[in-house]
């Protein structure tokens, strides 16, 4: 008897279990692997976009129609083009010969970070540095924050440098010229950088957009409602079925457990995460839109397209759930944002992170909801700016939650594999 009033007491007294060596085993490597496991895929992401660069697409339009200079068989904007093309790695940036109305539909559509244009009367001007009436040549930057603050900044950062190095080969090629070996001292100074840049905004958005970032954010409510709704939905829903216990502060109880099978109790869950993704959705959109001042044109699109995104997550999250059990919510929080946020390319351009979230974005969720959401909010809901694909890939996630879901559970049904045997109230 006495062995049995002093088990209580050890089993009770926390400085005691603690001195237990196992008790710290599990926990402990699963908290380090995942502080870990997130330093790695967050930091790795955003350390080193300049040097991780691969292929940024940038706009290069020559709209010069002026006669070459003598001794030269091509106009200075087609010998500018072919020089910038030609110094410039194919690794780091992808130039697109474009006509000037193409890239305008290019910078409309999202699909490149900004354009560098040689004006018509580009040779034109340059030749009249010779003269008394000299207008210095000017080529223009566009940029385009619709597709982030920091792609559309490097875009502009390289195509000035571009336009540059452009004015400094100009200059060279003037200096030599006999037209400017007469030319007053003034012109040849100007000759060390010739030609002006003029950057501008390309395709513009509007002032409460947070510099092409409310996309992202978003973006990001959008996808934590849903991961965190649909796991409040999956805890809730368990506790009013009698499977785990409710309590709050030091309020204990639980319900009698209802016979429920694996394929129903998801039935269940998905069916509330449908009808409760209805509040959660419009809520965000009150507090963005009407609370905060977000600009948000095509309301309806955008409304619709919110709906879908939370619902593909909560969706996700129930299957997960449902087919790991405890360990379910660790799994889809690195599905839904651990592998996500780095590899969404909402505010470093997948151009400019390691291959490896490149690969991750063929398939994680917020890179296609943040397109889809751009395409919306800056980009004139336009289908080719990323809103078709966003639009597949809601439907793909929510096809592939469900039949995921419930071919595991059913599955589990089959073999026999109850979650607990039920108590009666």
């Amino acid at each position: 008897m006495a062995s049995d009033r002093t088990q209580p007491s050890a089993v009770t007294n926390a400085a005691g279990v603690l001195r237990h060596g196992k008790l710290w085993i599990a926990p402990g490597v699963l908290t380090g692997l995942l502080a870990l496991l997130l330093s790695l895929l967050y930091m790795g992401g955003v350390l080193t976009p300049e040097s991780s660069l691969h292929r940024l697409p940038i706009a290069l339009v020559n709209q010069d129609t002026g006669m070459p200079l003598p001794g030269s068989r091509k106009n200075l904007g087609t010998e500018v083009s072919d020089e910038i093309i030609a110094s410039t790695s194919d690794n780091d940036v992808q130039w697109h010969r474009l006509s000037h109305g193409s890239a305008q539909d290019q910078l409309a559509s999202g699909k490149v970070y900004g354009a560098l244009v040689i004006p018509r009367d580009f040779t034109s001007a340059v030749r009249s540095l010779a003269g008394t009436h000299a207008s210095r040549p000017t080529l223009t930057v566009l940029t385009n924050p619709g597709l982030g603050s920091l792609g559309s900044s490097m875009a502009g950062k390289i195509s000035e440098q571009a336009a540059h190095q452009a004015s400094s080969a100009i200059g060279k090629q003037l200096s030599a010229s006999p037209e400017f070996v007469r030319a007053p001292s003034a012109t040849r100074l100007l000759l060390a950088d010739p030609v002006a840049v003029d950057t501008r905004v390309g395709h513009p958005i509007g002032s409460h957009s947070g510099l092409g970032l409310s996309a992202f954010y978003y973006v990001l409510l959008l996808v934590l409602t849903g991961f965190l709704g649909g796991n409040i939905i999956h805890s809730s829903a368990d506790t009013a079925l009698g499977y785990t216990d409710a309590e709050i502060g030091p309020w204990h109880s639980r319900r009698p457990t209802v016979p429920i099978n694996r394929t129903q109790t998801l039935l269940l869950k998905m069916g509330m995460t449908a009808g409760l993704c209805v509040p959660i959705t419009a809520l965000v959109m009150i507090a963005c839109i009407i609370i905060l001042g977000m600009d948000a044109p095509h309301l309806f699109m955008l409304a619709l397209f919110s709906y879908c995104s939370c619902l593909a997550v909560g969706l996700g999250v129930q299957a997960i759930n449902a087919a790991f059990g405890n360990i379910g919510q660790l799994v889809s929080m690195f599905v839904f944002i651990a592998l996500a946020l780095p590899s969404s390319g909402a505010t470093i351009p997948l151009e400019a992170v390691p291959g490896f979230y490149r690969f991750l974005a063929l398939f994680e969720p917020m890179h296609q909801l943040a397109s889809g959401i751009r395409a919306i909010l800056y980009f004139d809901a336009r289908a080719d700016a990323g809103l078709t694909r966003g639009w597949i890939m809601i439907g793909v996630g929510i096809i592939g939650a469900i039949v995921f879901g419930f071919l595991v559970t059913r599955y589990y049904d089959r073999r026999g594999l109850r979650r607990m045997v039920p108590q009666p109230g």
